[in-house]
């Protein structure tokens, strides 16, 4: 070969190299072998750019010290790049060192998280930062601290939707039960609708529902809401509003552990008039929690708290896809009572265990009584539905009915009545989630339950992000390959990595040595023979 050819090779191959580097860019290729595709973008992340009119600027300010002791950092670079790499130029993501960019970190609200390391046999420890700011137009949404990948791509994707549309991710909540106040009670919840990036609206019984609110959760309150509160919910569902209730028909008391049938003022009733009644019972399921009683010196299964398991869920449903699983505290039954019009759709979204049973008229709570809990179970055994959604034109509680009225006092000390606004001339289509427990994201659950993220998922469904909903549902996973259960297979793949090693490529070394053994002494033949 010539110098000239020499040189021409030389540029080929690095214009080669260049071109690409500037493929890789817009071209986006990931092998990922996790079993439930962890690490490959859903369809609503990779089509993005169709929904975005504007740049979304993507700033991961990342500690290099972190980077340089952790995996898990780059693949959160791997997935930001990803993002960018589908969008169509769209997206554009940038890795900054939190050291050099002071403000901007004081500024979003970055904080940063203790981390300690052994260099030398010599135990240090320092602060590092791994905090997300998405930036569209002139608003910005910041995830302080990012390290793991579970809910990673549905914070990414819902936050730049919610920032491209302009629509704020928000519901309200009614919570009126005096012993189940939002903050207290449902506290944990409360942390975990922020962290997925909602605003909070807490209601009172009787105010007014915004009619732009897009989610209402009513946690309770068959004993509290009247008829004038109860006008305001239905007023909203008939405007299509979206409701998630978590009700039950037997009140317990947490302290004495006591249960009697809820007085229903009406919400209960307005929910079967929907389609769904609760049964006036107790589910009771040996698929059930553990609880430590003080009156006990060990902890004792507790069939009123039952554990709902993976495979009890629709196959269907959006919202229980990949379902994994929910614990529920004092749930009553549920039944379809679907209107004769057919204008709206049922379906079961999870049950109890087939060993399931009802405890009616009697309520022995008290894990004391246990003896008592299968009272009744051989005539009421068998599978109890536990949570519904229903989906279409739902009927007015109210039709036909007068305005209910409530009286305030006026500047004068008299009397005024309290307008209510007008029901909508015709209802629009709805969605609504029933679950037979108000308890369901209250202060009893664990952060480990599937609760909160069933909640979550109730929350983006009841707010048709339908397609947000299937990213929750895939399971995250590690960077490395998941992990064989099956002993079967485990044998098999241990025996072919031992032939594959200590045979196979040794063989194949072998057989490409001697190979090129024989090439090398047919060429030196021909060489003497010429």
């Amino acid at each position: 070969m010539t110098k000239k050819q020499l040189s021409l090779v030389t540029l080929l191959s690095i214009f080669n190299i260049l071109f690409l580097l500037l493929l890789s860019r817009r071209f986006w290729f990931r092998l990922d072998l996790t079993a439930h595709k962890a690490h490959t973008l859903a369809p609503v992340s990779r089509n993005l750019h169709s929904e975005i009119e504007e740049n979304v600027r993507i700033s991961y300010y990342l500690s290099s010290k972190l980077l340089s002791l952790d995996p898990a950092p780059s693949e959160i670079i791997d997935m930001l790049r990803e993002y960018e790499a589908r969008s169509r130029r769209k997206i554009q993501v940038t890795v900054r060192d939190p050291a050099k960019y002071p403000l901007e970190v004081e500024r979003f609200g970055l904080y940063p998280q203790p981390l300690s390391s052994l260099d030398m046999d010599e135990l240090n420890f320092s602060v590092v930062y791994s905090g997300i700011v998405i930036e569209y137009l002139n608003n910005a949404e910041v995830l302080p601290f990012v390290y793991y990948l579970d809910t990673l791509e549905y914070d990414i994707t819902s936050r730049i939707r919610s920032l491209a549309s302009g629509k704020r991710r928000e519901l309200g909540v009614i919570a009126p039960e005096g012993r189940r106040n939002w903050n207290d009670h449902y506290g944990i919840l409360n942390q975990a609708f922020f962290q997925s990036g909602y605003s909070v609206l807490p209601l009172r019984a009787g105010e007014e529902i915004p009619d732009t609110l897009p989610v209402l959760f009513v946690l309770g309150g068959s004993e509290e809401l009247d008829e004038y509160s109860l006008y305001h919910i239905d007023r909203y569902i008939q405007l299509g509003g979206r409701v998630f209730f978590g009700v039950e028909s037997v009140n317990v008391d947490l302290n004495t552990l006591e249960g009697r049938l809820k007085n229903d003022k009406g919400l209960l009733s307005m929910i079967s008039y929907y389609g769904i009644t609760l049964g006036q019972s107790l589910v009771l399921d040996q698929a059930c929690l553990s609880v430590q009683y003080s009156q006990l010196s060990r902890p004792v299964r507790y069939p009123p708290w039952v554990r709902v398991l993976e495979n009890q869920s629709s196959e269907d449903h959006p919202l229980v896809a990949f379902f994994g699983g929910v614990d529920l505290f004092w749930a009553s039954p549920l039944y379809f009572t679907l209107p004769e019009s057919g204008a709206v759709k049922g379906e079961t979204l999870f049950t109890s265990s087939p060993n399931a049973w009802l405890m009616a008229d009697t309520f022995f709570l008290s894990p004391e009584q246990s003896s008592l809990f299968a009272l009744g179970s051989e005539e009421t055994a068998g599978e109890k539905i536990l949570a519904a959604a229903l989906e279409g034109t739902f009927p007015s509680w109210f039709e036909g009915v007068e305005k209910p009225r409530r009286y305030k006092y006026g500047w004068d000390d008299d009397e005024e009545e309290e307008e209510l606004p007008p029901m909508p001339p015709a209802p629009r289509e709805s969605r609504i989630v029933v679950v037979g427990d108000a308890d369901i994201g209250s202060r009893l659950l664990s952060q480990q339950s599937g609760n909160l993220n069933f909640l979550l998922k109730a929350a983006d469904w009841l707010g048709k992000d339908d397609d947000i909903v299937g990213i929750r549902n895939r399971q995250s996973g590690s960077g490395r390959l998941d992990r064989i259960t099956d002993e079967a297979k485990q044998r098999g793949v241990i025996n072919f990595s031992r032939i594959l090693n200590i045979v196979i490529v040794p063989m194949m070394i072998a057989i490409y040595g001697i190979t090129r053994l024989v090439k090398r002494n047919r060429k030196k033949e021909q060489d003497h023979g010429l």
